[in-house]
This record gives C-alpha cells, sequence and structure tokens, in this order.
C-alpha cells in the first residue's frame, strides 16, 4: 500500500468521522430544542424536565468540544499530508475553504495549479 493509498483512505475515515459527529450534534440539537415544547404539552412544570434538558445540552457541549478536536485533527494531517507531498489528497462531497472555485464535487480531486506570475 503506497503513501497515497493510506491518505485516501484516512481522508475517507476523516470526512466519515466528521459527517457522524454533525449528524449527532444536528440530532441532539433537535432533541433538545423539542423538550421545552414537548414538556409544555405534556403540562408538566418546568422543574419535572430540567435534569432532561440539561443531559441534552451536556451532549451538545460535550459533541461541540468533540467536532473541534475533530476539526484540530483535520489540520494535522492535512499539514502532514502536505509535508509528505500528498496535496490532491481531498474527500467528501463539500467544499473546502480555499478551494477557489468551488469543486462541488466529492472524492479525490487534483490540486489546483498556480497562476503563472
Amino acid at each position: 500500500m503506497t503513501r497515497q493509498d493510506i491518505g485516501e483512505s484516512l481522508a475517507g475515515r476523516l470526512f466519515a468521522a466528521e459527517s457522524a459527529i454533525d449528524a449527532a450534534l444536528a440530532e441532539t440539537a433537535t432533541l433538545a430544542a423539542m423538550l421545552p415544547a414537548a414538556r409544555a404539552q405534556a403540562y408538566l412544570s418546568a422543574v419535572s424536565g430540567q435534569r432532561a434538558f440539561d443531559g441534552a445540552a451536556a451532549s451538545i457541549s460535550a459533541l461541540a468540544e468533540a467536532r473541534s478536536h475533530l476539526v484540530q485533527t483535520h489540520n494535522t494531517l492535512a499539514a502532514l499530508a502536505r509535508k509528505l507531498g500528498l496535496d490532491t489528497l481531498a474527500s467528501g462531497p463539500v467544499d473546502k475553504p480555499d478551494d477557489l472555485p468551488p469543486r462541488t464535487g466529492g472524492g479525490i480531486a487534483p490540486a489546483r495549479e498556480e497562476a503563472a506570475p
């Protein structure tokens, strides 16, 4: 297995991990948003639903921290890829912040050629 193959495999796993955390964060935020309305619809006091809301809010905070750590991992791996000459690695169906113009696609994309001075 070449470094390029290993990098491509890692890029795919990184994208999957980022997507999983984003999905978990979105689902947990939706749950937290529903809790006050559910409490009111069930005619329960605010006191009876507070522990559930605290748990959901804490979960959102923990997922946000996990997402931050994964972004740091992404940046570290990207720097390592550049150092190893694997600049062509890009994974996922999302545009990267420095994609000009946006790629509007996924998978492994070649590095952009620099404009002549």
